[in-house]
């Protein structure tokens, strides 16, 4: 209802051609009112698009100190002003309308021998001025007219100015940014410099950049500066849709993928859980610009400013652009560091109803179970792991009864400790998942009652997204926790560069079967016929790929 109210009186507004006369002697403000009611000639000389049809409403203040007050509460078109009021005289009268209001155009009125103090009220801010004697409704009409026409255009060209001014600003600063990417060497220290550049600049008072912190829906802050008084501790703000907290402009240039403002937090009121905390300390609207590489999603940059609407038009273009350029730094020092080291992303998670009767097991034999192999066959999925503190009939009674296990072959057995392996079919959609995206497996635990498993990811990728993957496959997954790791060093001969790059899914999985299922110890844990059955291949196929990926391998050794 309140929403339908408003609309209606902004309806009525528009409607209304609103001219305040502050004039004390009765006689001229009933002459002036004379000289513009029931004429049409007035709405037809301003009429535009927008205010076509508008009639003129007059109203008349004899003091100077109510029709301050009115154009306080009012959207004034145009002000009629006699300089010689009880409470005010002279150009102190003009110089304080004008000081409230300094985009409302005033035409002021002078008597026959004041005519040299309205040259002076033009050259301090008035349209016009009229000599009461001399006013017919014609140049009344006149007048009024040339003075709105006049601020219209004063306005248009300060915005102009402004926008100009503006464009130029975001401009430097892009470029300054520009020459961040080119100076920094991590990302942290790129996002700091981005949000102390942008907050530097008279225009914004506050940046910050967040990023959804993985397994939650929350956006954390990692860098910010500027007029900031812990309005980052006040707010909560979310990625989720369902979630108040998720409805601002940060959270939807994340879900969307495209910059969102908030013009006016005096008046937008649907961001409510932020827009109090923001006038708190004098923010009057915001931007919120993703920053995203193709599918790499980094994080949002957040802008703030002591002025309403202060990001509009062309700046979104050129904010957007922030956005990209940022994104691409990212995406440009991760490579890098890709290149020179080895560190991958490892995401922890538990699982709460996968292979129970092991996970029985471990806290009934106060055992410990680690799957550190897992391959990808044709139709089943092999696991190759180690068990400690428990024998193997008790283990494999456990497999027996364990769903989703079967077909368990003990390999190396030692005195408290012994391999194995495992095919686990009804697993393979969850591992097929995370491959597909990016990801592997890189090792299963079952301790202490708990089934937790790692997955390893490149630097750079989207770890939230692979975290929604797995918790859509298995509505059973906890998330735990991300680390960053280094993987061993690489070693001269390039063997990671060939099982990444030269071998085809089939010959790696040859290669790492065999390997892992004792094929190249003496004596062998496994033989070619039992490999093959494992991966659902023939023996005669098992060896040509297991052959083609030894010679690839001993290429990259021993080749120039």
């Amino acid at each position: 209802m309140s929403e339908t109210n408003t609309h209606s009186e902004s309806d009525a507004d528009a409607d209304t051609l609103e001219i305040l006369l502050i004039e004390d002697n009765p006689g001229d403000a009933r002459l002036i009112q004379e000289m513009l009611q029931g004429t049409e000639e007035l709405a037809q000389r301003i009429s535009s698009d927008e205010s076509a049809g508008r009639t003129p409403e007059i109203t008349n203040e004899t003091y100077l100190e109510d029709g301050l007050e009115m154009l306080e509460e009012t959207n004034v078109d145009v002000v009629l002003l006699d300089l010689n009021l009880p409470d005010s005289e002279g150009l102190s009268t003009l110089e304080t309308v004008h000081a409230e209001s300094d985009e409302t155009p005033i035409v002021v009125l002078t008597g026959v021998r004041d005519q040299q103090v309205g040259v002076q009220a033009i050259q301090r801010g008035a349209q016009d001025f009229l000599v009461k004697d001399e006013v017919t409704s014609e140049l009344l009409v006149r007048t009024i007219h040339h003075a709105i026409e006049r601020a219209r255009q004063e306005r248009e060209r300060r915005r102009q100015r402004e926008q100009l001014e503006a464009l130029n600003r975001l401009n430097r600063i892009v470029h300054a940014i520009t020459h961040a990417v080119i100076t920094t060497e991590t990302r942290a220290d790129l996002e700091q410099r981005v949000c102390e550049r942008l907050a530097a600049s008279d225009a914004y008072r506050f940046a910050w950049i967040g990023e959804v912190n993985p397994g939650s829906d929350r956006i954390v802050p990692k860098a910010a500066a500027g007029v900031e008084e812990g309005y980052l501790d006040d707010v909560e703000i979310s990625i989720a849709e369902d979630d108040e907290s998720g409805q601002g402009p940060a959270g939807m240039a994340l879900r969307t993928g495209k910059v969102q403002m908030m013009n006016d937090a005096q008046m937008d009121l649907e961001f409510e859980p932020w827009r109090e905390a923001a006038l708190e300390r004098g923010y009057k609207s915001s931007v919120a610009i993703p920053i995203v590489y193709e599918d790499l999603v980094y994080g949002v940059l957040n802008v703030y400013s002591s002025s309403p609407r202060a990001f509009e038009g062309a700046e979104t273009t050129i904010l957007a652009r922030i956005g990209d350029v940022i994104a691409h730094a990212i995406t440009a020092i991760e490579r890098k560091d890709a290149l020179v080291s080895d560190a991958v992303i490892e995401l922890e998670f538990r699982v709460d109803s996968m292979a129970e009767p092991l996970v029985d097991l471990s806290t009934a034999e106060s055992c410990t179970i680690e799957l550190e192999q897992l391959i990808r066959g044709d139709e089943a999925l092999l696991a190759y792991g180690s068990a400690e503190g428990v024998d193997q009939e008790t283990f494999r009674d456990a497999i027996d009864d364990t769903e989703g296990f079967t077909e368990v072959r003990f390999l190396t057995v030692r005195r408290n400790e012994f391999e194995f392996e495992l095919v686990a079919p009804t697993a393979v959609s969850l591992f097929e998942t995370i491959a597909t995206h990016g990801g592997r497996v890189r090792s299963a635990t079952i301790d202490d009652g708990e089934f937790r498993f790692v997955v390893e990811l490149p630097r750079g990728r989207d770890t939230r997204q692979m975290i929604e993957l797995i918790k859509e496959q298995r509505d059973d997954v906890s998330y735990l926790a991300q680390r960053t790791s280094e993987r061993s060093e690489r070693d001269e001969s390039g063997s990671s560069s060939v099982l990444e790059e030269e071998l085809t899914d089939k010959q790696r999985a040859a290669l790492e079967t065999a390997y892992f299922a004792g094929y190249f110890d003496w004596p062998r844990e496994s033989t070619g016929e039992e490999i093959a059955d494992r991966l659902g291949i023939a023996p005669a196929t098992f060896n040509q790929h297991l052959r083609t990926a030894e010679r690839k391998f001993f290429d990259s050794v021993f080749s120039e």
